[in-house]
């Protein structure tokens, strides 16, 4: 795994610039980093909606909430990669679309494909970070290791 496969606009705008700095700090397992770079009050939907990581589908709130859903997921994987097709930002926010490749302990690896979506205040800080993709259709891609 490579960490971040980037095959879009890398124009500069502050939300893809905030999002690209999120992968980066999760490639890295940079926990601190990572959580430095959301706002007091932000919002984490990953993914959006009731799924397994969020049964009552209201996301991750606040440092403290967006702490406990990295220990739960991010901390978990043994590794993950980001490939990025196409991203579009507009006004305070920017949408990538592509899908992350997690990889688990045991070497089995899942593909989520989605859209992601993150959303900045003036101050650069992260907001809200929402991913839409499907629970059950990245479950349908977990495989064995890869060799």
């Amino acid at each position: 795994m490579t960490g971040i496969v980037w095959n879009a606009t890398d124009a500069a705008h502050p939300a893809r610039d905030a999002a690209l700095a999120s992968m980066r700090a999760v490639v890295r397992g940079a926990k601190a980093e990572w959580l430095e770079l959301f706002a007091p009050d932000a919002v984490v939907q990953d993914p959006v909606g009731s799924s397994p990581l969020d049964p009552e589908g209201r996301g991750h709130r606040g440092r403290e909430g967006i702490e406990r859903f990295w220990d739960a997921t991010i901390a978990s994987a043994a590794a993950i990669e980001f490939h990025v097709h196409d991203s579009f930002a507009a006004g305070e926010e920017v949408a990538n679309v592509g899908f992350i490749r997690t990889r688990l302990p045991d070497g089995s690896v899942m593909d989520a494909e989605g859209v992601f979506v993150y959303r900045v205040g003036e101050d650069g800080k992260l907001r809200s970070m929402r991913a839409f993709w499907e629970f059950e259709r990245a479950m349908g891609t977990l495989r064995p290791a890869e060799s």
